[in-house]
């Protein structure tokens, strides 16, 4: 098997040295997302309920060039700056999860790149 680099410019472009995603067979890796606006490459603003849905697209779209969907995500790791805003990311990342939830972890960090307030990565499975 060998790893295929996955890029779209529907997403954010990386800022740093890694790909928005690998594919190894038929699983997919994503790199973490943070919410950056695609069209501008800045971090967008609002509330933690913005900022989520901003991620959850990026991703969607990163799912989508590499041959897969949120129906086939597995496994997704969150990171929040503050818990307390656990609730309004759970509200919002249930709405993209519809035919079964994935497996999870939260989890509470000090700092994310550019000041974000939240950051999610995933493990999927590239459609048939």
């Amino acid at each position: 098997m060998r790893k295929i680099i996955i890029s779209t410019d529907k997403a954010p472009a990386a800022i740093g040295p890694y790909e928005q995603a690998i594919r190894v067979g038929n699983l997919i890796f994503t790199s973490g997302q943070i919410p950056v606006d695609p069209v501008t490459n800045k971090l967008t603003g609002g509330d933690i309920s913005h900022q989520t849905k901003r991620v959850m697209e990026n991703l969607k779209s990163v799912l989508e060039a590499s041959g897969s969907s949120f129906q086939n995500v597995v496994k997704t790791t969150i990171f929040l700056t503050d818990l307390k805003n656990f609730e309004q990311v759970n509200k919002i990342y249930s709405e993209y999860f519809t035919d079964g939830k994935p497996a999870r972890s939260t989890i509470q960090v000090s700092a994310l790149p550019k000041g974000a307030e939240i950051e999610i990565e995933m493990l999927a499975i590239a459609e048939e």
